[in-house]
């Protein structure tokens, strides 16, 4: 079932540890909106910390890489703050 919660559409799973990730670009305004897209995982799967990784521009906002390990998430955001949204996530992520 699809729904919203504290600017996350609830349609697909999210990496564990990682949603509030994803709230904190809610909460502090970078972004209006996210919507999480397919997990990518390998089969000898390693531990590590969740973290960000800004991917490109589209239409409406950008595509973010959200890593745990070796697993990946595609996650899609709405923001008419790009900039200050590529600046966090270089800032936050950089030596991670």
């Amino acid at each position: 079932m699809k729904y919203r919660k504290k600017g996350i559409k609830k349609e697909h799973h999210i990496i564990e540890d990682g949603e509030e990730l994803l709230e904190d670009l809610v909460k502090k305004g970078l972004v209006k909106s996210i919507i999480p897209g397919r997990i990518k995982t390998t089969p000898k799967g390693q531990p590590g910390n969740p973290r960000l990784t800004f991917q490109y521009e589209t239409n409406s906002g950008a595509k973010l890489l959200l890593k745990k390990g070796s697993t990946v998430q595609e996650v899609f955001v709405i923001t008419s703050n790009i900039e200050d949204l590529k600046e966090y996530i270089t800032k936050k992520y950089k030596n991670k």
